[in-house]
C-alpha cells in the first residue's frame, strides 16, 4: 500500500472492511433464514402426520382410515401403513415409495430423499401401548430451496449496492476532508519558500483540521524566526567585522605602498594585530551568544575590569573626537555572569555611540540592581528624543542626532540590545538632564 496516497489508502481500508462486514451479514443471514425455513419444513411435515394420526380409527387392534384432512395438498404426501402393508398412500415417484416404507416399521424420525427434494417424517401408531401401525408424511422441500436461492441472490444484490454506495460516499467524504489538508500543506510550502509573513489564523483548535492549521502556523512562526535570525545575524556580524577589518586592509596596505623602518613595520603590525584580535573577540561574543541561545553554561568576569576593556576598544574614536572618556571604579568589587568577551561587545557599541555624539566627555559608572548590574554610559551630546527611546535599537535605525558624514549602519545599539536580551539582560534609553543616558543591565554573578 505504500505507492498508494492517503486517500487511496482509507479508502481502501473502508471497503475492506465494508465488505467483510457485508459478507458476515449476509452469510449470517442466510443462515439464519436457512435454519427457518428448515424448522418451518419440519414442523409443515410433522403436523401433517400429527393430522393424519387423529383422523385414524382403530377396531379389534387394527387400523382403519377416516376421512382425509381438508388441508391435504398435491404435494403433501402421507402413507399409513399397518405393519409393512400401505392402507393408504398418494402417488409418489419411486425413490419416495421406497424411502416411504423403509420408513414403515423404523422410529420416528426425519428422512430426506435427496434425489425429489422431499422430506419425509415416520410417526408410530400407538393405541393402548400396543404399536398399530406408522403413519409417514412428506413435504417437497422445492419451495424451501427456492425462497432460499432468491433471498441468496437478493441479499448479494443488496450488499454489493451498499458496499458501491459506501465507497461512493467515502471517496466523496475523503476527498472533502482532505482537499483543505492538501490546500493548506501546498500553501504552507509555498509560503516557507517565498513569503513567510502568512499564515492560516484559524483560531483556536477544535478539531483535526484547525490543530494542522495552528501547527502549521507554529511551524511558519519558527522558520520565519529562524530566517530573522540568521539575517540579523549576518547583519551584526559584518557590521561588528566590518571597522576592524578595514584597520587592518588599510594599515597593511599602507606598510606595503613604500619601504619602512623596522619600527614603523613593527607599529604597523602591532595595529593590524590589535584589530585582528578584536576581530577574533568579536567572533568569540557572538559565538558565545549563539551558544547561551542554545543554552550553554555562562562565565564571569569583573565589570570593572569589562568597562576598562570596551573603554580600551573605544580610545581610538575618543580620542580621534578630542573626548574625555572615563569609567568609575564601584565602591565594592562587582561581577557579572556572563562572558569578559561577550559582556564587552555589550557594552562596547553603547559607549561607541556615546563617544560619536559626546561633545566634551563620556562617563561610565557601574552599580549592583537587584540581580543585575548596571552600566551608566552618560554623554553632554544632543541627547535622544522622547520618541526615539525604543526606535534607535531597531536593525538600520538611527536618531535625529546624527551629524552629516558620519558612518554606521545603525546595527551597534540593535547588536548590544539583542546580545543582552540574550543572556536575560538590557539596555534601554533614559532621560537625562543633559545629553544621553544608556543603561546596560546584565546579570550579576
Amino acid at each position: 500500500m505504500r505507492p498508494l496516497g492517503i486517500r487511496d489508502r482509507l479508502q481502501l481500508a473502508v471497503g475492506v472492511a465494508v465488505a467483510a462486514a457485508l459478507i458476515g451479514l449476509v452469510a449470517g443471514f442466510n443462515l439464519i433464514l436457512a435454519n427457518v425455513l428448515d424448522r418451518d419444513a419440519r414442523d409443515l411435515v410433522r403436523a401433517r402426520a400429527v393430522a393424519e394420526i387423529d383422523s385414524l380409527r382403530s377396531a379389534g387392534g387394527r387400523l382403519s382410515v377416516g376421512e382425509a384432512p381438508d388441508d391435504r395438498a398435491a404435494d403433501a404426501y402421507v402413507w399409513v401403513f399397518a405393519g409393512a402393508h400401505a392402507l393408504e398412500g398418494p402417488r409418489a415417484a419411486a425413490p419416495i415409495e421406497q424411502a416411504a416404507k423403509t420408513l414403515a416399521r423404523g422410529r420416528k424420525r426425519f428422512v430426506d430423499v435427496p434425489s425429489s427434494d422431499t422430506r419425509l417424517f415416520a410417526a408410530p401408531v400407538i393405541v393402548n401401548g400396543k404399536r398399530l401401525g406408522t403413519v409417514v408424511a412428506g413435504v417437497s422441500l422445492a419451495p424451501y430451496e427456492q425462497t432460499k436461492k432468491l433471498a441468496l441472490l437478493a441479499s448479494l444484490i443488496l450488499a454489493a449496492l451498499v458496499l458501491l454506495l459506501v465507497l461512493v460516499a467515502a471517496r466523496w467524504l475523503l476527498r472533502s476532508s482532505l482537499r483543505p489538508v492538501v490546500r493548506m500543506t501546498r500553501q504552507a510550502a509555498e509560503w516557507s519558500e517565498y513569503d513567510l509573513e502568512h499564515r492560516f489564523a484559524l483560531g483556536t483548535p477544535h478539531d483535526e483540521l484547525t490543530e494542522l492549521g495552528a501547527t502549521l502556523d507554529g511551524l511558519l512562526d519558527r522558520l520565519a524566526a529562524s530566517l530573522r535570525h540568521e539575517r540579523r545575524f549576518s547583519a551584526e556580524l559584518s557590521h561588528e567585522l566590518r571597522t576592524p577589518l578595514a584597520r587592518v586592509l588599510a594599515e597593511s596596505e599602507l606598510a606595503l605602498r613604500r619601504e619602512r623602518s623596522p619600527q614603523e613595520y613593527r607599529e604597523s603590525l602591532e595595529l593590524i594585530h590589535r584589530n585582528a584580535d578584536q576581530l577574533a573577540r568579536t567572533i568569540d561574543a557572538l559565538v558565545a551568544a549563539a551558544r547561551y541561545e542554545a543554552g550553554a553554561e555562562r562565565g564571569t568576569a569583573d565589570a570593572h575590569a569589562i568597562a576598562t576593556g570596551a573603554a580600551r576598544a573605544c580610545s581610538g574614536l575618543a580620542a580621534e573626537r578630542e573626548l574625555e572618556l572615563q569609567v568609575s571604579r564601584p565602591s565594592h568589587a562587582l561581577r557579572v555572569g556572563v562572558d569578559a568577551d561577550l559582556a564587552e561587545r555589550i557594552i562596547q557599541p553603547v559607549l561607541e555611540n556615546a563617544c560619536r555624539y559626546g561633545s566634551t566627555h563620556v562617563h561610565v559608572a557601574i552599580g549592583r540592581e537587584n540581580s543585575s548590574v548596571v552600566y551608566a554610559v552618560e554623554d553632554d551630546g544632543p541627547g535622544v528624543a522622547v520618541d526615539e527611546r525604543d526606535r534607535i535599537f531597531e536593525p538600520g535605525v538611527r536618531g535625529s542626532a546624527e551629524r552629516d558624514g558620519e558612518q554606521g549602519a545603525g546595527l551597534g545599539l540593535a547588536l548590544a540590545r539583542r546580545l543582552a536580551r540574550t543572556i536575560d539582560g538590557d539596555v534601554v534609553a533614559e532621560p537625562a538632564a543633559v545629553g544621553a543616558r544608556f543603561l546596560v543591565k546584565l546579570p550579576a554573578a
